[in-house]
């Protein structure tokens, strides 16, 4: 079994709107998902929903608001939460920091996510 890091990911990609915000793929199994991301100040994503995969976000560096459902919630560095499939969330980062967090998804999202903006 080989490593994988930020430096040697299974895949690097760009998200977001402006493509600014990256990802790297660590896990990526029909089962398990694994993703390093980073998002630059004053950027988010989509709200969105899965109907059959959790996930999980762990905060590694920032700050991160969570939209899930109509609640607001402030992750700091070292926090995490864990979304259950079949709630509306997204993720924004309203700080003046890059925002770097690690995404676990069981299964792999595939094509289960259904955007609702």
């Amino acid at each position: 079994m080989d490593f994988v890091s930020k430096n040697k990911p299974l895949k690097h990609y760009h998200w977001g709107e402006s493509g600014s915000c990256e990802g790297w793929i660590l896990v990526d199994e029909s089962g398990l998902s694994v993703k390093l991301e980073k998002m630059p100040p004053h950027t988010s994503e989509q709200k969105h929903v899965h109907k059959i995969s959790q996930q999980f976000f762990y905060i590694l560096k920032g700050n991160a608001v969570f939209e899930i459902e109509n609640d607001h919630l402030e992750l700091k560095t070292n926090q995490g939460i864990h979304i259950p499939a079949g709630k509306e969330h997204k993720i924004m980062n309203d700080g003046e920091e890059d925002l770097e967090l690690l995404l676990s998804s069981q299964p792999a999202i595939g094509n289960d996510r259904i955007n609702k903006e």
